[in-house]
């Protein structure tokens, strides 16, 4: 009885990570999402990271965390500006075998995190992706990416009042 108090007591710690290479065009949809949910409000316990395209930094920074929430372009397949919300553990996936740091994304984070940091590592994940139009170079959003954009830092907004109100 005194643990489930405890446990009442304690606030969620929610990370927020924006993934992606904002000189990359659409690329940049994460890292643009988590500017716009930075100028928002938020209770203590929710934090906001950048982490461009270093899957290592995912682990890290959620690490501790009870929730997770990532949020990243999709490569283009045909309808540009699309948003797909997908359970972190529907998208983990292990490393290839033999693949350095620069092949280690945030799926492979997802799948090895849960693994080496078990319950330290968050319970609830939770994954935004946007789909691409374009991943030249190029520091711009296209205008349906910066649209979706918007639409995910809402859908985020909304996620995290749910998480924070239960």
């Amino acid at each position: 009885m005194v643990l489930q108090v405890v446990e009442d007591l304690i606030e969620p710690q929610i990370i927020v990570l924006g993934c992606g290479n904002p000189n990359r065009s659409d690329d940049g949809a994460g890292p643009a999402v988590i500017d716009l949910l930075r100028s928002r409000q938020f209770p203590p316990g929710v934090r906001f990271f950048d982490v461009g395209t270093d899957g290592m930094a995912v682990i890290y920074k959620a690490r501790g965390a009870t929730h997770l929430a990532i949020v990243d372009a999709r490569v283009p397949m045909g309808t540009p500006g699309s948003v797909y919300e997908v359970p972190g553990e529907v998208l983990a996936a292990p490393p290839a075998r033999g693949a350095g740091l620069h092949e280690f994304r945030w799926d492979n984070a997802i799948y090895a995190g849960q693994r080496i940091y078990g319950d330290a590592f968050p319970a609830f994940v939770t994954v935004f992706l946007i789909e691409a139009e374009t991943l030249a170079l190029g520091l711009s959003l296209s205008p349906k990416v910066a649209t979706a954009v918007e639409l995910v830092a809402n859908k985020v907004t909304n996620l995290l009042q749910h998480w924070t109100s239960t």
